[in-house]
């Protein structure tokens, strides 16, 4: 926590010079910052730097540390957002911050907020859990942090490869989508050290750091952040006319704003002209939806299998109206289900999802869109996703992270068997490939 006792004191006693006359004071952080404390690593006058948050070839390290009182707050926290979901149901309350500092190649940051994040990931009886930083999160309380970044990022998360023994699944399905054209943030391994206000590191494994879309990725992406983004959930997130709700779709940016552009979406999706005049119904449709880039990402969904998504699940996406495009774009999101086999997962011809699901239904269902969603399924399969390139990538990933893999304790990972899990599990990621090529050709010769 910050030791800076006397730049407390200070920020203290302006507080109550403005209090006792009654008038305004400017309180200038940039005088009381913390030390150490620099433009390039903590301001956020810098761009958010990938090359060193996002770094490809190397698995960085952290370190956060907690007061006992923090942990332990943090810990009830949990209890009462797990206590308040039925059997089989999620929790609609999301876990507090609460303060930490936190160590990055020698370099702290102060009193960064960290809460728990996810939601069957959280059930897991294991330390291991899923977390979301926010670094100016207790600016308010702590004036001296005021817009503090991490090499300019915000917000960031942490995602604990629950369910998923190759420790790869997250991070390889974001690249893939990437890869392909598809819009997915960018992810990195990290190790991660905890004191949980003891005064030593538990080592908590492997995690995979991915960045927050709303808050670095639409500009980094799209080249602009000032587009509406959602990210949707609920009956109303399916955009079936049974449980539609606009209340579904909760705004991260301009949330002052309606959201006509959803409603726009929504209303040229079920329009009357899809069987009277398809013409006219594409053409309404492509005006307010990137529809080619949706065939695209199911092309990429279908291929790799990812259950968790939409057309069986009503979460996991974000739709963001590009400014330069003008219409709403689909950007995936959370991939540590993917690349298995499940029998929830969507087949390559969509042909067991119902109209509750309309933008798969409708869209496979016209002949124009069916032909380019097997042309994309088709191309996938011989770039991005072939089998010499994707053993590669394994092969690779592997190989960076198996020493952090195996130092993985007791109680803080997934592993069911150690290392030897880790190495069957990349294996079957292998085996995986091949099958989904296999398939892919049959279905799209």
């Amino acid at each position: 926590m910050i030791n800076t006792k006397i730049k407390v004191v200070a920020v203290i006693a302006l507080v109550l010079i403005a209090y006792s006359c009654r008038k305004e004071v400017f309180i200038d952080s940039d005088s009381i910052r913390p030390d150490g404390w620099t433009t390039e690593t903590h301001s956020n006058d810098v761009s958010p730097n990938y090359d060193v948050v996002f770094e490809e070839n190397k698995v960085n390290k952290i370190h956060i540390v907690f007061t006992s009182d923090e942990w332990s707050a943090m810990q009830a926290d949990l209890s009462d957002v797990l206590s308040g979901s039925g059997p089989g149901s999620f929790s609609d309350q999301t876990p507090k911050y609460f303060a930490a500092d936190f160590y990055f190649n020698g370099k702290q940051w102060f009193e960064v907020g960290v809460r728990y994040k996810g939601n069957s990931s959280l059930t897991a009886r294991n330390g291991k859990l899923p977390l979301r930083l926010e670094f100016d999160q207790f600016e308010d309380t702590y004036p001296e942090i005021n817009n503090q970044r991490f090499y300019g990022f915000k917000e960031l998360t942490l995602s604990s490869a629950f369910k998923d023994e190759s420790l790869m699944r997250e991070k390889s399905a974001s690249d893939i989508f990437r890869n392909f054209g598809v819009p997915a943030v960018r992810t990195a391994f990290y190790e991660v050290y905890v004191d949980m206000g003891t005064g030593t590191y538990q080592y908590f494994g492997l995690y995979t750091m991915t960045e927050v879309v709303f808050d670095s990725f639409l500009t980094n992406y799209f080249g602009s952040e000032t587009g509406n983004c959602y990210k949707p959930d609920g009956d109303g997130a399916k955009f079936s006319t049974s449980g539609w709700d606009l209340n579904d779709f909760e705004k991260k940016t301009n949330k002052t704003t309606g959201r006509e552009d959803i409603t726009a979406m929504h209303n040229a999706l079920h329009a009357t002209t899809r069987t009277s005049n398809p013409t006219a119904w594409k053409a309404g449709l492509e005006a307010t939806f990137d529809v080619d880039g949706f065939l695209k990402y199911l092309a990429v969904n279908n291929t790799i299998q990812n259950w968790d998504t939409y057309g069986v699940m009503t979460h996991n996406y974000y739709l963001y109206n590009d400014p330069a495009m003008g219409k709403l774009r689909w950007i995936v999101w959370d991939n540590n289900e993917a690349l298995s086999d499940n029998r929830r997962a969507i087949p390559l011809a969509m042909n067991t999802t119902g109209t509750d699901w309309p933008l798969i239904n409708y869209l496979i269902n016209n002949p124009d869109y069916e032909a380019t969603y097997k042309a994309y399924v088709k191309s996938f399969v011989s770039s991005t996703f072939a089998t010499s390139r994707m053993s590669g990538i394994y092969a690779t990933q592997q190989s960076l992270i198996s020493t952090s893999v195996g130092n993985e304790a007791n109680g803080y990972t997934h592993l069911t068997g150690g290392i030897g899990s880790f190495n069957t599990a990349v294996s079957g990621l292998n085996s995986h490939n091949s099958t989904r090529v296999s398939a892919a050709n049959s279905y799209a010769p």
